[in-house]
């Protein structure tokens, strides 16, 4: 039987042992001291050592291959995540994180060039700590990524912080101190010849990287930079299709515009071929808007639809006449209506807070409808004003002669003269006899105040008188023409008007009663202002025929006016409070607020003043009438 000591068959069958289950390359010595501590002979020992260096051999190609295969693995896997994932973010991480796993190395990390700040910046790491070293940004030639950015090819050292080959920086230095790196390898990625990126790994202890560490690090390089060319092709595809998506958005809404301009422009037409008047085509333009629309003339007074502060619009149709277009006003849109340079009024949309070009333009366009529409008619107002001026002339001059002849007249031209109808007479404020140039442009105003109304209006004589239909608070009726004709025109104007007549003689009377009123209230002071002789009463009457209230007042009343006058004492109204109490001291002492025995001595001092027969009927009626027209006069 042999010797197990003489033979190295066991110790070939151990290091096969070892091949087979991928042992360390320090367990392979040990079959040869093993041998040796049994006494095995020389002979043995040296086929030993020989089979041993076999083995490590084999050992090494092993590895190698399975190496190799781990890389080419991790290359497909890498290839495979570029066809498969559209997110550059994840298929850089990946490769980074596979470059960091094969090289065996701390940290791995990409950089890419900033064009906007000319240097470049960490786009991804994987391994790092350093929030410095993550943030880090190197300069084109600064560090070794630098370098390599600067000249595109691959640079190792094993110990950077020593390596005079890169120019170090103290920001770069910082940065690579805080995660502690030494040994650093970086490479290109090249697209075309162009660097668009640098690829690194790095450890934090000195280590020499080989040929094939290089090699493969700039293999995961390529496909770096492939996945950055394809997502640049995707972005751009993507940013193509945008653009293309977008204008044809934008073809599509734009020809829906214009063709819903082309509706609303022949809908607007037509309503003005067909005579429509300003409501209807503010309902219209509510319609295609979606909103409500007023239509305002030049002073602000609504034509169509809600009225609106005029006060608080002016600004806006101010901006909008200087743009020539519509403005924004808080939540309404307003739109100037104009022809040329002249200001027919307004157009107001509400409900609609926010207007996209097409709906904006088709407002603006609604205006110049409108204003085409304003400017019409008030070319047909102002041709039938003429002819029912001569009317109203007719009217005022000869009632009498042929009254059913000027009612037939009138009815032919719109005017029943049948129904009751308010006469204004109007003047410009000022002296009797008003300059020509100022009676003209208040004739002017008076047809825009009447402008969309069966009313008419002439000049006669040296007051312009306006007819205007309907029975109402004649008071009421000239203070509101005296205030809008006063804006019209530029200047005050006083307006008088007499009761609702209704046939031509009446109308001719109720003229006369107005111009007596307007007369009273020149006299009384009150130019500028509107009223009715009803209300001014049998003061009108008197008045009107031109007495001076002054000089009758002073006549009357003048003793008691000196003194209160010197003394500052309240006779004048002592006496008038007597008077309306009709003649009671104890009510006249309430309405004055003082003892019944003040009264007393007030009139006492007013019959010494004005004698003893101030209480006479005769006498109390003339100190009733002057404290009447003191009073009206404004004393």
């Amino acid at each position: 039987m042999n010797d197990p000591h003489s033979s190295a068959a066991p110790a070939l069958r151990r290091l096969l042992d070892l091949l087979a289950s991928g042992a360390a390359t320090e367990d392979f010595a040990d079959v040869l001291a093993d041998a040796r501590r049994q006494g095995a002979p020389a002979a043995v020992l040296a086929e030993i050592d020989d089979a041993t260096w076999q083995a490590l051999r084999v050992h090494r190609t092993l590895r190698q291959h399975r190496r190799r295969e781990a890389e080419l693995t991790a290359l497909f896997d890498t290839a495979g995540d570029l066809a498969a994932s559209r997110d550059l973010d994840t298929v850089l991480q990946a490769i980074v994180r596979r470059a960091r796993m094969l090289l065996g190395t701390d940290t791995a990390y990409l950089t890419l060039p900033d064009e906007a700040a000319g240097d470049t910046y960490m786009r991804v790491t994987d391994g790092s700590v350093s929030v410095l070293f993550q943030t880090l940004r190197l300069s084109l030639g600064d560090g070794l990524g630098g370098l390599v950015a600067q000249t595109a090819r691959p640079y190792a050292t094993p110990d950077y912080r020593t390596d005079d080959r890169f120019h170090h920086t103290g920001t770069i230095d910082a940065g690579v101190l805080d995660e502690g790196l030494v040994a650093i390898i970086g490479v290109p990625l090249l697209l075309g010849g162009q660097v668009i990126g640098v690829l690194f790994a790095a450890d934090r202890s000195p280590r020499a990287f080989s040929p094939d560490e290089v090699a493969l690090l700039c293999t995961l390089a390529a496909h770096a930079a492939i996945a950055l060319d394809t997502a640049k092709s995707l972005a751009d595809t993507r940013a193509a299709l945008a653009e293309l998506n977008t204008a044809n958005e934008l073809v599509r809404a734009h020809s829906a515009a214009v063709q819903r301009a082309e509706r609303a422009h022949d809908r607007l037409t037509d309503l003005v071929l067909r005579g429509a008047e300003v409501p209807d085509v503010a309902a219209a333009v509510a319609t295609l808007l979606g909103g409500e629309i007023a239509v305002l003339d030049a002073e602000g007074e609504p034509l169509a639809g809600r009225s609106a502060p005029a006060a608080e619009l002016a600004e806006a149709v101010a901006a909008s006449r200087a743009e020539g277009r519509s403005v924004r006003h808080r939540d309404l849109w307003v739109c100037a209506v104009l022809a040329g340079q002249d200001a027919l009024g307004a157009m107001v949309l509400r409900g609609r807070p926010e207007l996209d070009d097409a709906d904006r333009r088709l407002f603006e366009r609604a205006g110049v409808v409108t204003a085409l529409l304003l400017l019409l008619r008030r070319s047909v107002a102002e041709t039938e004003n003429r002819v029912r001026g001569e009317l109203l002339t007719d009217l005022l001059t000869t009632p009498d002669r042929d009254p059913a002849g000027l009612t037939a007249r009138g009815r032919r031209l719109g005017v029943d003269l049948g129904r009751p109808h308010l006469v204004l007479v109007a003047e410009p404020a000022g002296a009797p006899g008003p300059a020509a140039t100022d009676r003209t442009r208040l004739a002017g105003a008076a047809g825009r105040y009447l402008f969309g109304t069966r009313g008419i209006s002439a000049e006669h004589g040296e007051a312009v008188v306006l007819l205007v239909p309907g029975a109402g608070d004649p008071e009421e009726a000239a203070r509101r023409a005296a205030e809008r004709l006063a804006r019209l025109a530029g200047f005050p104007v006083t307006v008088g008007t007499g009761r609702p007549a209704a046939d031509p003689p009446a109308i001719a009377a109720s003229y006369a009663e107005g111009l007596r009123c307007l007369r009273a209230l020149r006299v009384l002071g009150r130019a500028g202002e509107g009223a009715s002789a009803q209300a001014l009463g049998f003061l009108g009457v008197l008045l009107g025929d031109g007495h001076d209230v002054d000089g009758f007042v002073g006549a009357t009343l003048g003793p008691l006016l000196d003194y209160d006058a010197r003394r500052g004492t309240e006779l004048v109204r002592t006496l008038r409070a007597y008077f309306d109490c009709g003649g009671s001291l104890t009510r006249a002492k309430d309405e004055l607020h003082v003892h019944v025995n003040t009264v007393v001595q007030r009139l006492d001092r007013v019959e010494v003043l004005l004698g003893r027969d101030w209480n006479q009927p005769e006498r109390s009626l003339e100190l009733q009438l002057a404290l009447r027209l003191q009073l009206l006069s404004g004393g």
